[in-house]
């Protein structure tokens, strides 16, 4: 039903564990298999919903029986756009096994549910425009959908029908953010179906994610500020960037500042008022990446030093491109509303707390107003129990991972009898792609075990060296 990562390519159907070629620009020699498969349907009247599903083979003709099911975050994401992006991450992996692809119901090509608006309307827009913009979105899909289907619980169900049609006793998963935890629930549900599993930017299986996201996000940022202050060529050009943050964020709070700029993706020419709310989404977005994160404290000391805004509001520009439209707003609030927005328990002394970070209230407050709106599905009675498993696990954490820090990998930790976390000084959330990781996770693979993996290299790993002017870091 797709073609790999959304790219243009032509696509042959078919049902069931009947497959065909479907071509990609990503695999020219050997193009994946695609399905449409359709499921028992989600509502009492009969809707059917097509699930979309592409396997890229092995390269060797003697590969191992046990595939790797790559499961996307968001939550949101598509598989296959996800894969798109990080491919060469698991080029090694792939040498000898199948790399399978679900996009989850609600995202991708599997009867995705988009909104007109995105997830970044939760930190922009004031409570009445967000209470509007959900009703407009389930007014749309209201049509082609019924959206307290498309939750965690049931989307485990469909991969392990995904598994069986396609014939493998056993499957590897890598999850990574979010899909760190279906991983964790497809273990807890079909536990003799895994062989090994790879969770990369844990979201343990008690955490209700939210409320603490604006306080791990304001860790992160001072973390890599602080680091750039204790390098010398860093603290040389910009002193303590963290005098600059809270600078330009007291700026920024008195009054918004009138910039005109180029796009940085195409050329054109920009106005508009740089608020704190878009500091904010900078700030937050680029420090998911160690290549933006390396950006920061050159923006900062621009707006600080001579008041020049034009550099935040380029990369603003970049990261909302970069980021915006990757996830499904849809399937989001579907997870979000049934999964975490319940379970928050935030008192008045933490919210204090969280209006005192950059990102504020505004997600905690956005998400609480969504979810008084949007439908809440069904959730397995045991959803957020602690996990506990004799499956090998390889857990991967970002010091730096605004998101989901290694203390939560840590907490996922305890429930793995033979698990290890990883974490990689410096680095931001999802640490697939950073250097030497192919080769460990090839490795955990091949053996299925933790015990004696050399993971001496990602001690080594560093992230990208702080930009000192616009022609890149100090030589």
């Amino acid at each position: 039903m797709l073609a790999l990562g959304g790219r243009e390519g032509r696509v042959l159907y078919a049902t069931d564990a009947e497959s065909r070629a479907c071509r990609s620009p990503l695999e020219p020699r050997a193009p994946p298999c695609c399905w449409r498969s359709a499921f028992p349907p989600a509502v009492a009247g009969g809707r059917q919903i097509g699930l979309a599903v592409a396997r890229v083979p092995a390269v060797s003709r003697r590969k191992e029986p046990d595939p790797l099911f790559v499961l996307a975050g968001g939550p949101g994401q598509a598989a296959s756009e996800f894969y798109a992006t990080v491919a060469p991450a698991l080029a090694r992996i792939r040498r000898e096994r199948d790399i399978v692809l679900v996009d989850q119901r609600g995202t991708g090509r599997s009867n995705r549910l988009g909104c007109a608006e995105g997830e970044e309307l939760l930190y922009r827009a004031g409570q009445a425009e967000i209470a509007a913009a959900t009703r407009g979105c389930l007014g749309d899909l209201g049509a082609r959908a019924e959206v307290s289907w498309y939750t965690t619980s049931v989307a485990v169900q469909d991969l392990e029908r995904v598994r069986a049609a396609l014939g493998y006793e056993r499957i590897n998963l890598y999850g990574t953010s979010y899909g760190t935890r279906v991983a964790q629930h497809y273990l807890r549900r079909f536990p003799e179906r895994v062989r090994a599993v790879i969770l990369d930017g844990v979201v343990p299986a008690p955490l209700a994610l939210g409320p603490e996201v604006a306080l791990d996000a304001e860790r992160s940022l001072l973390d890599i500020l602080a680091r750039c202050a204790a390098q010398p060529p860093c603290r040389s050009r910009f002193g303590d960037p963290a005098q600059a943050y809270r600078s330009v964020r007291a700026a920024l709070a008195r009054r918004a500042v009138p910039v005109s700029v180029s796009d940085p993706s195409t050329g054109e020419p920009r106005r508009f008022d740089f608020t704190a709310e878009h500091l904010a989404t900078v700030l937050r977005l680029a420090s998911y990446s160690a290549e933006y994160a390396a950006l920061l404290p050159l923006l900062l000391g621009e707006a600080a030093s001579r008041a020049d805004y034009a550099p935040l509001a380029a990369q603003f520009l970049l990261v909302e491109r970069a980021y915006g439209g990757a996830v499904a707003t849809g399937m989001h609030d579907s997870v979000v509303c049934t999964e975490d927005v319940p379970f928050y328990r935030v008192s008045a002394r933490e919210r204090t707390r969280l209006a005192d970070t950059f990102l504020g209230t505004a997600q905690l407050d956005g998400l609480e107003t969504v979810c008084r709106i949007w439908p809440h599905g069904a959730i397995d009675p045991d959803f957020h129990a602690p996990l506990t498993s004799e499956v090998p696990a390889l857990l991967l954490s970002g010091g730096d991972d605004p998101v989901t820090p290694p203390a939560f990998a840590a907490l996922a930790a305890r429930g793995f009898a033979h698990g290890l976390s990883v974490v990689l000084e410096g680095f931001g959330h999802g640490a697939l792609t950073a250097p030497c990781l192919d080769r460990v996770m090839a490795q955990f693979l091949a053996r299925a075990s933790v015990a004696g993996l050399d993971v001496a290299c990602t001690r080594a790993a560093r992230p990208m060296p702080f930009f000192t002017s616009v022609n890149g870091p100090a030589p």
